[in-house]
């Protein structure tokens, strides 16, 4: 699976994708993290990517040629796909659909999404024109997008096969049901001790009996 950035600060994200699961993953080729300067698609020598907002306001947007020149680069010129090679250009914005992991099992089916990075004051409004999709992380504001497009690869790549060590880690985990959240977790040492007080694992745990272990499980889940 291919993921695409398009953003004004290409390498603000290399240290966590050449971390852990997500190295791995691009080491065994099963996912590919690309970024791509939004700069290099204007059309000036002092490369500008934003002007004032019509109609006057504070901030700055991001304006629509670089973008659009940089969109029909990266997909052919709007070549379409086919639904086995499906291609997605989302927008990182506050007015999108709020991501979730079913959001994350939905775009886990496609071949390649190009993320479209919001900075300043957000992006000229005709890009809708050009895009799939609009997706917020949350109910808050971030100062751009990459943030965002960083927490969707990470959480769509997870669920990619071969990605995790164990494919059973996203099946039973949290949100892997709307709604339910994962089960409280324990490891060594049995009985933690800090200072006069002691904090033991439920016994239950220790039976070796699966069935009540499962069932405790299912009556623990938050």
């Amino acid at each position: 699976m291919k993921f695409t950035i398009l953003t004004i600060f290409p390498k603000l994200l290399d240290s966590y994708f050449n971390e852990g699961m997500l190295k791995r993953a691009q080491t065994k080729k099963i996912i590919e993290i690309k970024t791509v300067n939004l700069r290099d698609f204007s059309d000036d020598k002092r490369q500008t990517v934003d002007d004032t907002p019509y109609g006057g306001g504070a901030g700055m947007i991001l304006k629509l040629e670089p973008l659009y020149k940089a969109l029909k680069k990266l997909t052919n010129n709007f070549k379409k796909t086919t639904k086995k090679n499906k291609r997605l250009i989302i927008l990182l914005s506050a007015s999108g659909q709020t991501f979730t992991q079913q959001t994350a099992r939905d775009l886990s089916s496609v071949k390649e999404i190009i993320f479209i990075c919001g900075r300043y004051e957000g992006v000229d409004a005709r890009i809708a024109k050009f895009i799939d999709a609009e997706i917020s992380v949350g109910d808050y504001v971030l100062t751009g997008g990459e943030l965002g497009a960083g927490i969707i690869i990470d959480s769509v790549a997870r669920l990619l096969p071969g990605v995790l060590g164990n494919s059973q880690s996203s099946v039973d985990e949290s949100h892997s049901q709307i709604g339910i959240l994962e089960y409280p977790q324990y490891t060594k040492p049995e009985i933690f001790k800090a200072g006069a007080k002691k904090y033991p694992v439920p016994k239950i745990l220790l039976s070796g009996d699966h069935q009540k272990i499962a069932k405790w499980r299912e009556e623990n889940r938050k």
